[in-house]
């Protein structure tokens, strides 16, 4: 055994990760529809006006605004309709003096006429249309360019693409875009004890839990996830495959960072790379180290799966987030009182899974080694080192998963 000599406060190694992200420089260019949720890399501009003429933006009529000046119910302006027209045609005639058009709504508005009068205010006998409401230029008209106009910015570099940013880009005809490609992220399970889900388990063996869900989080947060074979805990078996990690963006271990004569995975680090830390005042996932190897940062999670994916919300997903160009996750929070007390270990900076009941916080956390810790969570709770005990009733923050 060779037992931790320090540990780092979580926030020192929050800093650690973090100042060694650098953001994704690689792009690609992608179907339109392929796109929601990346990363624009190069500023969209718009080759058209949107519309690109103006139309009526109520059904009724298209007429002369100054043909209904002073209408009423009781004083009527009456218009001879020339025709009619739909959305996707165009009027066959102009509208002139004492004239109008029907008109659907985005239809383009026919020549000579400047406003709509709304079909709730007009009466018609055969060809005649009688306007009950003046009307000013320019009502009840969608104008040309009125959404985008052409050379503007529809897609800005370090945007992230919405489904309304996409319908930003489609409207102006946009069928591409090129986006900032998605880190590759390396996931390496490790261990003797660990078998593949659908494979038979020998005596001491458990299935593995990690790499699911660390792909799964990887992919939520703009990563693009990589799943390798799983190594025994052998040294030379661990160097081949922090090699083959190195060929990603990131690489993720999981299992083998603790303090073990068989945790190597920091010898493998060690031997080829500079190891920013290793262990933190954290609880779950005091086992955790982050080193660079070859200018890839390579993150060694602890094997137990609620300090494994507890680290991974913390840890990586910031720093994924920051690689990827993403915004900063800011997870929805609750403020609610405590059901029963809670204690922390007065040295470790506890991140403790809670389930909310009736608007009350009750504790989820079995023990690291225990999934459903997590699965059983609908957040967590951050317990600062020093606190001691939570009170029944006391109000706290749930960070909601």
């Amino acid at each position: 055994m060779r037992p931790f000599e320090t540990t780092v406060p979580f926030f020192d190694a929050l800093r650690l990760t973090l100042d060694a992200a650098r953001p994704i420089a690689r792009t690609e260019t992608l179907p339109i529809g392929a796109c929601d949720g990346r990363v624009v890399a190069r500023d969209v501009v718009a080759a058209i006006d949107v519309p690109s003429f103006d139309r009526a933006a109520m059904d009724g009529y298209a007429v002369r605004a100054a043909d209904t000046t002073g209408a009423t119910a009781a004083n009527t302006r009456a218009l001879a309709c020339r025709a009619r027209v739909f959305a996707g045609d165009v009027s066959p005639v102009p509208v002139g003096p004492w004239e109008c058009v029907e008109i659907a709504t985005g239809a383009p508005l026919p020549p000579g006429a400047d406003a709509v009068v709304m079909v709730e205010e007009t009466g018609r006998e055969a060809g005649v249309v009688y306007v009950r409401s003046a009307v000013a230029v320019g009502q009840n008209v969608g104008a040309r360019a009125g959404d985008v106009t052409a050379g503007a910015v529809v897609g800005r570099a370090g945007q992230t693409l919405t489904p309304a940013g996409l319908g930003a880009l489609a409207a102006t005809g946009v069928t591409a875009v090129e986006v900032y490609v998605q880190p590759r992220v390396a996931l390496i399970t490790t261990g003797n004890e660990v078998a593949e889900p659908g494979t038979p388990l020998g005596p001491a063996q458990i299935y593995d839990v990690n790499q699911l869900t660390l792909a799964a989080l990887v992919t939520r947060h703009g990563g693009e996830p990589a799943a390798l074979r799983t190594t025994g805990d052998d040294l030379e078996a661990l160097a081949a495959a922090l090699e083959e990690a190195c060929r990603h963006d990131i690489g993720v271990f999981s299992g083998g960072s603790s303090v073990g004569d068989r945790d190597l995975v920091l010898d493998a680090l060690r031997g080829r790379g500079e190891v920013l830390y290793h262990g933190i005042a954290v609880k779950p996932g005091k086992p955790t180290a982050f080193a660079v190897v070859n200018g890839v940062p390579v993150f060694a999670m602890p094997g137990n799966p609620t300090s494994c994916l507890s680290n991974g919300y913390l840890l990586l997903v910031p720093f994924l987030r920051r690689v990827a160009r993403l915004p900063a996750w800011e997870p929805n929070v609750a403020h609610l009182p405590l059901a029963r007390a809670i204690r922390s270990p007065a040295d470790r900076h506890q991140f403790y899974t809670v389930r909310v009941v009736d608007g009350r916080v009750e504790a989820a956390f079995k023990g690291s080694s225990a999934i459903t810790s997590m699965a059983g969570a609908d957040g967590y709770i951050e317990i600062p080192p020093g606190t001691g005990e939570l009170g029944a009733g006391t109000v706290v923050t749930v960070t909601l998963f």
